[in-house]
C-alpha cells in the first residue's frame, strides 16, 4: 500500500491544495484548516453546507504560515498570520467556543464582498487549538478548524467501489480527505487502528460521518440533483443513522508525509 495523494485545505470549506509532501504534527498537515470564515456579528463558523461560495476560495498556504487569497473576479490578497493574542474574537465551531485572532479588515472586506455577507477571517494558533470530541484520542491531541479531528484518510478502492455503485465516477475531493491510500481493498481502513506512513505513526480514531457537503461538485460548487453520492452511501454505509465514509486520524509526534510512501498497518 502507498500514500497516493495528499490534500490541504488552508481555509475551512475553501478549495483543496494538492501536495507532493507536507510536514505533519499534532494539528495534522502543516497549514491545514488553520483559517476559518465566521459571521461578523455572531462568530458562528460558515461552511459550504450553507455557503457553497466558500468553495470558490483558492487559499495558498505560504511557508511562513500566511495566506494568499484568490477567487475569480477578485484581486489576490495576501493575509499575514496574526499574533496568538491579537484582536481576539469569540468564535463557535459546532459545539466548541474559543477565542481566535482576527485576520484584519482587508481580509474581512475581501471575503464579505465574495460572500455578500459581513464576515471575518480568523486564525487558529497552536496554543488555541481545540480538544478532540469527548471520548476520542489522547489528552494531548488537538484540532484546528477541521470538523473535529486532525486528519481524514480514505482508501482509493473505497471510492472506486462507491463510484461503481453510483454508476458514475465520484471525485475524491467531494469527501475532502487529507490522505488517500492506494493498494488496500475497499473499506479496509474501517478495520485499522494504527498505521505507519514512512516514519510517522498515526492512530485511527473513528469513522467520518458524511453530510450534504458530499453532493457538491468540488470545482463548481453545484449540488447533484440526485443527491449523489449521499443517496447511494445511505444504502450500504449507514450505521445508527450516520452515513460513514473514511476514517479520522491523529498523529503520534511529528514527521513528513510524501506521496509514494509505503503504508503499513500496525494493528
Amino acid at each position: 500500500m502507498i500514500l497516493s495523494a495528499l490534500y490541504r485545505y488552508p481555509v475551512k470549506s475553501g478549495q483543496a491544495q494538492s501536495l507532493e509532501a507536507s510536514a505533519v504534527g499534532n494539528l495534522g498537515l502543516a497549514g491545514d484548516r488553520r483559517w476559518m470564515v465566521v459571521e461578523q456579528d455572531t462568530g458562528r463558523f460558515l461552511t459550504q453546507r450553507a455557503w457553497p461560495q466558500l468553495g470558490l476560495i483558492h487559499a495558498h498556504h505560504q511557508p511562513d504560515g500566511s495566506l494568499i487569497l484568490e477567487a475569480a473576479g477578485f484581486e489576490a490578497l495576501p493575509v499575514a498570520v496574526p499574533g496568538d493574542d491579537d484582536a481576539l474574537r469569540g468564535v463557535t465551531i459546532w459545539r466548541d467556543s474559543l477565542r481566535a485572532p482576527d485576520a484584519g479588515e482587508r481580509a474581512a472586506d475581501w471575503l464579505s464582498a465574495l460572500l455578500g455577507k459581513p464576515v471575518r477571517l480568523v486564525y487558529c494558533p497552536e496554543p488555541r487549538a481545540r480538544f478532540l470530541p469527548s471520548g476520542y484520542g489522547l489528552a494531548s491531541d488537538r484540532a484546528a478548524f477541521s470538523d473535529g479531528f486532525p486528519l481524514l484518510l480514505i482508501g482509493q478502492a473505497s471510492l472506486d467501489e462507491l463510484s461503481r455503485r453510483v454508476g458514475r465516477s465520484m471525485e475524491m475531493l467531494r469527501f475532502r480527505p487529507n490522505l488517500v491510500v492506494e493498494g488496500a481493498p475497499a473499506f479496509a481502513e474501517d478495520s485499522w487502528r494504527r498505521i505507519r506512513i514512512g516514519d510517522t505513526t498515526l492512530r485511527v480514531l473513528k469513522p467520518s460521518v458524511r453530510c450534504i457537503l458530499t453532493t457538491l461538485d468540488p470545482v463548481t460548487g453545484e449540488r447533484s440533483l440526485d443527491r449523489e453520492p449521499l443517496t447511494t452511501l445511505k444504502t450500504f454505509r449507514e450505521r445508527e443513522g450516520d452515513v460513514l465514509f473514511g476514517q479520522n486520524l491523529a498523529v503520534d509526534g511529528e514527521g513528513e508525509l510524501r506521496v509514494g510512501m509505503d503504508v503499513q498497518v500496525l494493528e
